[in-house]
């Protein structure tokens, strides 16, 4: 217990935090789930992302829970945000299920918090799915097809893009916190505790440093984005029309799309039969 407890304690890193980012981010370019139409993976997250709140039914959620498992076993979700997924689901809803049965609770209490559960599970799966799926010109060109703002669909895109710089403007500070003190001592599993909580501190410490340089970055992206015409451009028609030319339907959103459909129609006969 003491090793893996240790094993756990080495992998938490800054280096490790940053690459599962990215992966997740960017590395995910050659996935099933990534070949298809940002406008299908759109469409579909619509239905998964605002269905299930309206469905009460715990075959059909535990069904269209399974569904979305796959797709997110298809789009090779890093590991760090499948445990945070993990986690976020227990800390929402998930503890009140034991809370529930463990202060003499039965099943009438726990099938309403096993909707709940499932309903954030599946929208929370669609979710990680379709957005690790969605590079910043994808997203940013379904969204605009859609007839999103154009304001709002860039600001998405530029807020993936400016992720890299972020990242290495936060690694440069941690790494100037370290050399102004002492990190504590990682031998044993003490020490690793120690230390771990020593990165913590600096992290919150790295905080307000991080947004300070972000803001003074600001105005030296907006004067080159107004040098190269992005005002004009965002109004221009011909403009709109070129950069949404790269979209296109294939077989393959056919075929996902025509899966999914016939899934939540056998899913939901079943359902009603079972309820039945």
């Amino acid at each position: 217990m003491a090793k893996l407890a240790e094993s756990i304690v080495d992998k938490v890193s800054i280096d490790y935090l940053r690459n599962q980012v990215y992966k997740n981010a960017y590395g995910n370019d050659d996935t099933p789930i990534a070949l298809l139409d940002p406008r299908t993976l759109l469409v579909w997250y619509l239905f998964f992302g605002v269905v299930p709140w309206f469905i009460d039914n715990v075959y059909m959620l535990l069904g269209l829970f399974l569904f979305v498992a796959v797709t997110t076993k298809l789009a090779k979700i890093a590991p760090l945000v499948l445990f945070l997924f993990c986690v976020g689901i227990f800390t929402q809803s998930g503890y009140l299920l034991f809370v529930s049965l463990f202060f003499g609770g039965n099943m009438s209490t726990v099938v309403p918090l096993l909707v709940l559960t499932l309903k954030v599970a599946v929208v929370s799966l669609a979710s990680i799915t379709v957005f690790s799926g969605l590079d910043p010109d994808k997203l940013s060109n379904g969204l605009l097809y859609f007839g999103c703002p154009d304001q709002l669909s860039f600001s998405i895109s530029f807020a993936y893009r400016i992720l890299p710089i972020l990242m290495e403007q936060f690694q440069n500070i941690l790494l100037s916190c370290r050399l102004r003190g002492m990190s504590p001592d990682k031998t044993g599993f003490k020490g690793k505790v120690k230390y771990l909580i020593y990165q913590v501190k600096i992290i919150i410490l790295a905080f307000y440093p991080l947004m300070l340089n972000t803001a003074k970055c600001s105005r030296t992206t907006v004067e080159a984005l107004e040098v190269k015409g992005y005002r004009y451009a965002t109004s221009n028609p011909r403009v709109k029309k070129m950069k949404l030319s790269v979209l296109k339907f294939t077989q393959r959103d056919v075929a996902f799309a025509g899966i999914s459909i016939f899934y939540v129609i056998s899913i939901t006969f079943i359902a009603m039969g079972i309820g039945a």
